[in-house]
């Protein structure tokens, strides 16, 4: 089997202490590592300074999901407490005039599991009816709640933003965490998880490079917790990527035309951006408005169509993202810039440092 497809492949070395627990002190201060793959050259930078990379004919595109409190504490009918995480934003189904309920997938942590027609009980009058107990460790559930409330008001009441397993606090949740994981301009609300690259972007950061004259426009794709799945195929091809709903709107899609047939780059902000694009491009490179599911999956050997530039925090080794930097800079850059990374005291992850990988120069 060629290298590129082993998963064993993907691996690297990284202290636990350079694993981001918390995010730098101001967005745009974070770093950045600039990979230059036209002339094989690294660069160490700050993230306000992307804007030295970017040209008035750039089109920088960027994920607008909006991560929504997917964790929801509360207790079993026995009195004992269980937590609940919401794997995508629940869809409502038929009300009758005093009760609203809305259906979700779920994971369930308590000491026993939860029995099939079970009630769990939250606060401010919310429950989940046990619908099944999937065998994959997933649970089908719907939600009950009063018929005037706003479903998506009353989980940001109850719920806390669901962060990353790597991230390990001895007190939990910070009251600054509904801020910094979640991009200044989300507006869309159904990732349970944030496209990270983003998050290094302020309104301040994000004015300036409008001043300079780089367009910016918008994709949505919610993010789903699979996003954290470990990859089990020793041959990465077998490996099947989750599906995420997207979104790529007329406007947008005619502004990545019309720069693409002027020869100027586009710069996709994060790999949700860059998996959305892709997805979104006919044969000829050519990107159409869409609303659906996307189950792209991207690794090594895949030619990208629409994307020139990447900008991407350091992802887990072994993961599917991992793959999809390889994809685009080589796999050998990627892990010799990993390494460097390292060496030079990076911080890596969703909270971490960022890179800015450079195919058009």
């Amino acid at each position: 089997m060629d290298n590129e497809f082993l998963l064993s492949a993907y691996n690297y070395l990284l202290p636990e202490e350079q694993i981001a627990q918390h995010p730098a002190a101001r967005r745009e201060k974070s770093r950045l590592l600039e990979l230059n793959c036209v002339d094989n050259s690294r660069r160490h930078r700050l993230f306000e300074e992307i804007t030295d990379l970017l040209r008035p004919d750039d089109l920088l595109v960027v994920n607008n999901t909006k991560v929504f409190p997917a964790r929801l504490l509360g207790n079993k009918e026995t009195g004992g407490k269980v937590e609940m995480l919401l794997l995508h934003f629940p869809e409502p189904v038929v009300n009758d005039s005093t009760t609203a309920r809305a259906k979700a997938l779920s994971l369930i942590k308590s000491s026993k599991r939860p029995r099939q027609g079970s009630v769990l009980h939250f606060a401010n009058n919310l429950l989940a009816r046990i619908d099944k107990l999937r065998p994959d460790g997933k649970v089908e559930v719907t939600l009950e709640y009063p018929a005037d409330d706003n479903l998506e008001l009353l989980l940001e009441t109850l719920g806390q933003i669901p962060l990353p397993p790597y991230i390990r606090r001895p007190d939990g949740n910070s009251k600054d965490d509904p801020i910094r994981y979640q991009t200044t301009y989300a507006r869309h609300t159904g990732s349970v998880a944030a496209p990270t690259a983003g998050l290094h972007f302020s309104e301040d950061l994000l004015a300036k490079i409008t001043t300079l004259g780089i367009e910016q426009v918008s994709v949505t794709l919610h993010v789903g917790y699979g996003t954290f799945a470990p990859v089990r195929c020793d041959d990465i091809r077998k490996h099947e990527i989750h599906k995420e709903y997207v979104s790529v709107p007329p406007a947008t899609a005619a502004a990545i035309n019309r720069v693409k047939a002027a020869s100027g780059r586009i710069w996709s902000v994060g790999t949700t951006t860059a998996r959305t694009l892709e997805f979104a491009a006919d044969k000829n490179g050519r990107v159409q408005p869409i609303e659906g599911f996307c189950g792209l999956y991207i690794y090594p050997g895949y030619r990208f169509g629409v994307v020139d530039n990447l900008i991407t925090n350091f992802h887990l080794p072994q993961s599917s993202l991992l793959f999809l930097v390889s994809a685009l800079a080589g796999k050998q850059q990627i892990l010799e810039s990993y390494k460097e990374a390292v060496q030079e005291g990076y911080r890596f992850f969703s909270y971490g440092d960022a890179m800015a990988i450079i195919t058009r120069a």
